[in-house]
């Protein structure tokens, strides 16, 4: 390619390149790549009509001023106009509010702390517990319901029965029994689960108030509402017998 350069302008570029084996569109592409480079210093140089900072800071502030905060850009800049002042252009007043993200709203607004989820940690046994209830087949088609506890950090079952129906009396009577049996001191103990209707029942939260435990459910509508209990009561090898 240094080649056509050279003789380009002397001997015609359709020569040159037939000499040489050159496809001219590839020397033409080239040359236009070259053209069309951008060097750092011109790339980093501002526009000469460009505002300065002094007079980008006081276009925000007139921007966010008590009169005009509540007004569009082409508002503030008709207003402007009409009093015989010129500050910028009304795309330059969106340009320097899009730099301060302050294109949407420019009141002053509560900000609110991103909210963190709620995790249970346990170091130790007795520390959380989770227990879930779960459909096991029966014989002639029939269902029954297991409720089981089980200490997320041992994994061990702490307690578990199998009744014919889901209910508050019968979660009630199983966590009772359970805290009772483990000799656990008040507000020790955190008890997870999810919020069907058994588990959010006024006499099982009545009960676990009554023995100062801990409770903690899992987020509304979401795909893991119960995962230290779901994979549990399904595996054969959790439960005792």
């Amino acid at each position: 390619m240094t080649l056509v350069d050279q003789h380009a302008e002397q001997l015609g570029v359709t020569d040159v390149c037939s000499a040489l084996g050159v496809s001219r569109s590839t020397w033409y592409r080239r040359r236009h790549r070259h053209a069309n480079q951008v060097t750092p210093s011109t790339r980093l140089r501002p526009h000469p009509r460009r505002l300065s900072d002094a007079e980008r800071a006081r276009v925000m502030e007139i921007l966010c001023s008590e009169e005009f905060v509540n007004q569009a850009p082409r508002e503030v800049f008709a207003i402007l106009l009409d009093r015989g002042q010129y500050v910028c252009s009304v795309r330059t007043m969106y340009r320097i509010l899009a730099s301060h993200q302050a294109v949407r709203e420019r009141r002053r607004q509560r900000r609110h702390p991103e909210q963190t989820v709620p995790r249970c940690c346990a170091t130790g046994p007795n520390q959380v517990w989770s227990w879930d209830i779960t459909k096991v087949a029966g014989p002639n088609r029939s269902w029954f319901n297991l409720y089981v506890v089980l200490d997320i950090y041992s994994r061990y079952v702490v307690r578990w029965i199998l009744a014919k129906n889901e209910s508050g009396d019968f979660a009630s009577k199983l966590i009772e029994d359970a805290v009772q049996d483990a000799g656990i001191s008040a507000e020790k103990l955190t008890i997870h689960t999810d919020r069907g209707a058994p588990m959010t029942s006024k006499k099982l939260i009545d009960k676990l108030i009554d023995l100062d435990v801990i409770r903690s459910h899992s987020r509304p509508r979401v795909s893991n509402d119960n995962a230290f209990s779901e994979p549990a009561v399904q595996d054969d090898e959790v439960l005792p017998g």
